[in-house]
Parts: C-alpha cells; sequence; structure tokens
C-alpha cells in the first residue's frame, strides 16, 4: 500500500497544489450452460467497470461514465484482463475542498467552524480478487482490499449532517496507517443454465453469469457496495462528494468509522428484479470503529427490492426500496431530554440514556432514470424513526433527493460529465429539542438551535484528462448547517483529482 503512495501525490501536488499462481479445486458438475444472451441486464450486467470508486467506504464502486459506443476510451492506467483468474487494480482519490468564512450567531462544540479554512483528503486502495477454480455456474470470487485514508475534513468533519467530503473518516486520530478495507468470499449459485454477459471489477470476476442465482457474500465489506446503490450519485470520486447525496442520509447503515462491517448478504437475481438481506455487525459506540460481534445482542438488518422497469420506453431505469432495522447499544433523545429537565444531568446526554437493545428503523426509495442518451436522473426518499440516537452513518431523519448528470459526447468529450444535485434534510422534534438545549451528537451540538431544514446544492464538472486520470471541480451551497438558521449559508468549493490504475 505505502508503493502506491508516491504515484497520486507526486502528480497531484504538480496538478492540484499550485491552484490552490492459483490452486484448481472442482465442485460438482453441472450441464453445459447455454451460451450467454444479451438479457435484460442484472446486477452484475450493470455492475461497473472497475473506474468509478465511492468512499465512505473509500472505493466503493458505482458506474462510471458511459462513452460514446464503439469508442469506448481507456479509462484505466493499466488494461485489465477478462480471462485471468486473478484480478490486481487500484484508485488513488485526492480532494482539496475550502471555504469562506460565514454568518454564525454563536458556536458550540460540534459546530462547523464559521472561519476561512481548506482541507484536503486522500485516499488510495488496492483491489485484489481470486477465482479458485472455473465454474460459470457455480463461480467464486476470493476478494481482498488494502486502504490508506488520509487528510481532514473541513470543520473535523463537524456540524453538517450533509458533510461535503465523503472520503472524510471522522475520526482524524486514525491515521493514514494502511488497513484492510474488504475481504469477503463471493459465492454465486446458478439456478438455470442460461447464462447472461457480466461486467468484470473488483467485486465480481465472471464475465458470464446465470441469469437466474444466487449470490452469496460474507466477510468485511460496506453494506452500501450493493444497497441503495444509484448510478447518478453514489461515487464521490467522478460524481458528487456530498454524504447525503451518495448515500441515502436517512439509511444508519452498519458501519464502523471507516464505512465497513462485517457480515453476510443474500442475493437472488431474476432477469427484470433482485432481492437482498444483509445481516451485518454494529459498532460499539456511535460512529465507533470497533464492532460489537455479539450479533444476538447488537446488528444491523436490511432489507432491499430492486425492479429493473424504466418510465421511459426504450430507456433504463431502476427502482429500489430499502428497509432497515439496528438493534444496538443507543439512547432515546426525548429520555435524554427528560433526564436533563429533571436536574439528572447538566445538559441532554445521550449517552447516559444508551441501552441494550434499542432499536432503530427506516426505509428509502431510490430511483434512476436515463432521459435521454445522455441525461439521466437519481432521486432517492428516505425515513427513519428518529427517536433513537443516530449511530453509524449521520443526523438526518428524513432525505429528499435529486440528482441530475450528462455526459459530455455533445461537446467530443464521452468521458466528461457535468451533474447537479439538491438534497434536502430533516430531523423530528425529539432529535431538534436535543440539539436545541445543548445535547452533543457524534456529528452535530451547536449549543441551541434555530431549528430549519438542511438544503445543499451540489454541482461538479469531472474532466477526462487521459487514460484513468480525471479531474472535477465542485462547488456546494448550504443552507441551515447543522438544522440552524443561526447559522450560514455556507460556501464549499472543491478541486479534485482521481486515478483508476
Amino acid at each position: 500500500m505505502r508503493s502506491l503512495n508516491a504515484v497520486p501525490i507526486l502528480f497531484l501536488a504538480a496538478a492540484i497544489v499550485p491552484s490552490v499462481v492459483a490452486q484448481s479445486w472442482v465442485l460438482p458438475n453441472a450441464p453445459v450452460p447455454v451460451a450467454p444472451a444479451k438479457a435484460a441486464p442484472g446486477p452484475q450486467s450493470d455492475a461497473v467497470d472497475p473506474v468509478s470508486l465511492n468512499w465512505q467506504n473509500p472505493g466503493t464502486t458505482t458506474p462510471s461514465t458511459p462513452a460514446a459506443a464503439g469508442n469506448d476510451p481507456d479509462l484505466t492506467m493499466f488494461p485489465h484482463s477478462d480471462t485471468a483468474r486473478y484480478w490486481i487494480s487500484g484508485q488513488a482519490n485526492t480532494i482539496f475542498q475550502g471555504k469562506p468564512g460565514f454568518h454564525a450567531r454563536y458556536q458550540g462544540a460540534n459546530s462547523l467552524d464559521n472561519a476561512q479554512e481548506y482541507k484536503t483528503s486522500l485516499v488510495e486502495t488496492l483491489y485484489l480478487g481470486l477465482q479458485p477454480h472455473h465454474h460459470l455456474r457455480y463461480n467464486t470470487d476470493l476478494l481482498l482490499d488494502l486502504e490508506s485514508a488520509g487528510g481532514r475534513g473541513i470543520g473535523q468533519a463537524l456540524g453538517l449532517a450533509g458533510f461535503t467530503n465523503l472520503d472524510v473518516v471522522r475520526n482524524p486520530n486514525l491515521g493514514s496507517t494502511p488497513y484492510l478495507g474488504r475481504g469477503e468470499i463471493h459465492q454465486t449459485i446458478g439456478l438455470t443454465n442460461q447464462m447472461v454477459e457480466a461486467d468484470r471489477d473488483q467485486f465480481s470476476l465472471a464475465t458470464q453469469v446465470p441469469a437466474r442465482r444466487f449470490e452469496l457474500r460474507a466477510g468485511k465489506m460496506g453494506a452500501n457496495d450493493f444497497m441503495d446503490v444509484n448510478d447518478v450519485a453514489s461515487d464521490s470520486h467522478l460524481q458528487f462528494m456530498n454524504w447525503t447525496v451518495d448515500d441515502n442520509g436517512t439509511w444508519d447503515y452498519a458501519a464502523d468509522t471507516r464505512g465497513y462491517t462485517v457480515g453476510g448478504l443474500l442475493e437472488y437475481d431474476d432477469r427484470s428484479w433482485s432481492a437482498r438481506y444483509g445481516l451485518f455487525a454494529m459498532p460499539t459506540v456511535a460512529n465507533g470503529i470497533d464492532l460489537d460481534w455479539a450479533l444476538s445482542r447488537a446488528r444491523g438488518q436490511n432489507w432491499e427490492y430492486e425492479w429493473r422497469h424504466s418510465l421511459i420506453h426504450g430507456r433504463k431505469g431502476t427502482t429500489r426500496l430499502l428497509g432497515f432495522a439496528n438493534t444496538a447499544h443507543m439512547g432515546n433523545y426525548r429520555l435524554a431530554v427528560q433526564h436533563y429537565f429533571a436536574g439528572v444531568t447538566p445538559r441532554p446526554d445521550i449517552l447516559s440514556v444508551e441501552r441494550f437493545g434499542t432499536v432503530k428503523y427506516g426505509f428509502s426509495w431510490n430511483n434512476e432514470q436515463d432521459i435521454t442518451d445522455h441525461l439521466r436522473i437519481g432521486t432517492r426518499f428516505g425515513w427513519n424513526d428518529d427517536h433513537e440516537e443516530s449511530y453509524a452513518y449521520t443526523e438526518v431523519a428524513q432525505t429528499v433527493v435529486i440528482a441530475g448528470d450528462y455526459t459530455g459526447g455533445q461537446w467530443h468529450r464521452p468521458s466528461d460529465k457535468i451533474g447537479t444535485a439538491f438534497v434536502s434534510n430533516a430531523i423530528k422534534k425529539d432529535h431538534q429539542n436535543y440539539l436545541k438545549y445543548g445535547g452533543l451528537g457524534f456529528l452535530l451540538g451547536d449549543g441551541r438551535l434555530s431549528y430549519g431544514r438542511e438544503n445543499i446544492v451540489e454541482s461538479y464538472y469531472t474532466w477526462h484528462a487521459w487514460k484513468g486520470l480525471f479531474f472535477a471541480i465542485d462547488v456546494q451551497h448550504i443552507d441551515n448547517p447543522g438544522y440552524n438558521r443561526d447559522r450560514g449559508p455556507v460556501w464549499v468549493g472543491a478541486v479534485r483529482g482521481h486515478m483508476d490504475f
């Protein structure tokens, strides 16, 4: 991992800073599979190519900018084989982000600092994969990712529910020492001999998969690697950067501070729909780095249904419905405020009312729709009960997102992309009162609160420079940061350099 550091750092210093083999084994034989047909796309045939990477989890993939048909440019620094039994690739993503000073009537322990500042983040990932055997119907992948996440976010990543840089790890004390990002087994169990084409990437090495199949994943992974994916808005490396644009802010998905967890995911794929169930370990404390391995007392359960159906004839469209229920050592906002008024605590303190067995639940709606050959629209809506403590991702109880992107084919830049998104986040009355009377969450806490919805607009332009090298400019405008009308608005600008190997 350390050997990767020199390339992106030297290059980005020149480009950004001046701007501011395998052992075989055999499974039981199955009937000879039928030759692949270009059938209705499934999750794997829609799966991304390895150039488009996301983070919180640093390195999650989502589909990249499509190139003009028949004129696909090279989108990685080095070519990748479609037939080898191994996979080696990598990425490096640097974001330089800054903001001017902004109006604030007061500031608390978890406020976004209202002074002018700028910060830089750097995330690097090495992806490794191995197919222990060649078997189309019962493919097995062994996947391993090594990662390094360094740098800081503006305001130490505090004071915003929709924070402006998904690459930032909120705990700066973790440093940039390389760590294991993912380590998982991916097993396909085919239910038919008919095969369909699949895009090979770091999450799945097969180029053909059964049209109907089960897929089982077990190990260390990101829950949002495979759930709540949206082609328009899931990628901080080539698309939007805001936490609540790239992921549904109300989905408090099980994860440690870096965005990873341990567990399993079972998926069924058919021609036009898929269903998924994920069971994952929760952190021991809110947004903590350590996971609670006792699934009997702490767990995140997730269900998702995906329907690949377009609202416009002849265009691609997908809708996803997700529900989750987290059980963990969480507190209750109303009880924390009651203890404060009863004189039990000097201010509302969610930690003082945490109890094992507390359940937090919610659901989300996610749609992506191609409008023209170049224009796509993505939307999300999310809700959670918000009586219990925000625990793993961010402090949002309701969110509405609409995003769109437009590829540059009409100006002869087929791998360039321009995008704009609007997201409006909210919290419920119990959570509002907790912050109003001085309570602190793991992200928010101005000491006081004049409540208003946190509304964010983000726009970017991504320029494909050469092979796997991309640059982007990005701007975000935040009204009522941290749901507080006494602070803001805030403008945040960014320059991004991205390299896919």
